[in-house]
């Protein structure tokens, strides 16, 4: 076990920890003598009014500090992680799992298999449970460690062996029961894999978790990724359109079901699913408080209504470009291919083209634009450079082919490196309708990259 050192980063100006001396390079050890292993214990330790703290100095001397202040009101410090003992690593061997068809070459952080509740319900991060021990479920139970975020897959219990590899896989109805007893809520996703977890078992997993409501918030059905660097891996295939339509109307189904009962849908459907299958989107009604988001549920539909609601307030910039190409990925192509025509309407004499482009980087089968690589755009924008030099046109890409924290592809290359090598301008927008809008219009971005950068 790594040790716990809640070394301190920032200490924010004018803060209470700023006036009572604390440091970056200290570290916090305990508060009202109990120790801080993490972020959380932080926040939850530091509420109350009267505060005992205990900081190491970096010579080692040690302060105790009395402090008195509002209830919830913030000490100032900042950490450089979450947790102040490393990450927990997943202990599984799923057959899906996107890390192991990585091509090799990529910044080391993206092939870290993370399995960490604290994260899940720090950020989202989906776990599996299989690595708790006692004291994590002790941890979760006295914090009330809640939302969770949990891939389930599947609730029969040989099958989740198989699917994760772990033999502790086929625990879930028991773990998330336990979950459900303490009040724990939870959001639940089956990554779908044609032959496995489809047909009468995603039945069965959709009925299972249904009947943890309200302690299972959600359901999210995904289909499963693959790449062209599956060697030696088990044998999977992609989610066909016939399919997709199926499982769309199996979910829709459940939802009917789970609204007489419950008042919401509980369960949907990733918008990958409606892509393929060349089918609709759902409205926003159907994704109800849009629970899943960042895994692709709904995402598409929020873009298309605030995509409604910027055109119509939207003014073109008299100045602004004539030509644009907008670079995104072969799922997402057609569907914004049929927004043209009500951009050109609104913009007079723009000119815009939809760039499918191919992920050679991961295989043509990677087809969203997130995980598109700064190579890719160069190869896939080559044909259209010359048609935007005749009128100084630009190329559109979304902010979430980037890395979060920076402007920086999944290959480490740069909007400055792909406008310089392409000879023409780079606008990063938004992944949303107002973006696409504002780019389009001309509206100026926080992100532009000139090929003389």
């Amino acid at each position: 076990m790594t040790e716990k050192r809640a070394v301190i980063t920032y200490v924010r100006p004018g803060s209470i920890a700023a006036e009572m001396g604390i440091c970056p390079g200290d570290i916090l050890l305990t508060v009202n003598g109990e120790q801080v292993t993490d972020f959380i214990v932080y926040r939850y330790l530091t509420a109350d009014e009267n505060l005992e703290v205990e900081v190491a100095k970096p010579d080692g001397e040690r302060w105790i500090l009395e402090i008195e202040k509002d209830y919830g009101e913030d000490l100032g410090l900042e950490f450089a992680s979450a947790t102040f003992d490393g990450l927990r690593r997943c202990r599984n061997k799923c057959i899906f799992c996107f890390v192991d068809q990585m091509p090799l070459g990529l910044r080391s952080s993206l092939y870290v298999k993370d399995d960490d509740f604290r994260y899940s319900f720090l950020h989202g991060n989906f776990i599996t449970l299989t690595n708790l021990k006692p004291e994590d479920w002790d941890y979760i139970f006295r914090w009330h460690i809640s939302p969770l975020y949990i891939s389930v897959h599947t609730t029969n219990p040989l099958l989740r062996n198989k699917l994760l590899g772990n033999p502790r896989a086929g625990e879930i109805m028991t773990q998330l029961k336990r979950l459900a007893a303490a009040g724990i809520v939870m959001h639940t996703q089956i990554v779908l894999c044609p032959g496995l977890n489809d047909g009468p078992e995603l039945e069965r997993t959709i009925k299972d978790l249904g009947g943890l409501f309200p302690a299972v918030q959600s359901i999210a059905v995904v289909p499963v990724g693959l790449t062209s660097s599956r060697k030696h891996l088990y044998p999977l295939r992609r989610v066909t359109p016939e399919e997709a339509t199926a499982i769309i109307d199996q979910i829709e189904v459940w939802q009917a079901s789970f609204r007489r009962r419950y008042g919401c849908g509980l369960v949907y459907g990733a918008d990958e699913f409606y892509l393929l299958a060349g089918l609709p989107l759902p409205p926003a009604a159907y994704y109800d408080e849009f629970p899943q988001v960042e895994n692709g549920v709904g995402l598409t539909r929020l873009f298309l209504d605030d995509f409604d609601a910027a055109l119509a307030h939207a003014e073109p910039r008299p100045d602004g470009p004539r030509r644009i190409a907008i670079a995104t990925g072969t799922l997402a192509a057609p569907l914004l291919k049929e927004l043209l025509p009500k951009i050109k309407a609104k913009a007079g004499e723009l000119e815009l083209m939809v760039v499918p482009v191919t992920n050679h980087f991961f295989g043509p089968e990677v087809t969203v634009a997130g995980l598109l690589t700064g190579r890719d755009l160069i190869e896939g924008l080559k044909g259209t450079v010359s048609w935007l030099r005749g009128k100084e046109g630009w190329v559109l890409i979304p902010d979430v082919m980037l890395k979060r924290e920076a402007p920086i592809f999944l290959d480490d290359l740069t909007p400055e490196v792909v406008a310089r090598e392409l000879g023409v301008k780079v606008e990063v927008v938004p992944t949303n309708g107002k973006g696409l809008i504002a780019g389009c219009c001309g509206i100026e971005m926080e992100e532009s990259f000139c090929p003389n950068q």
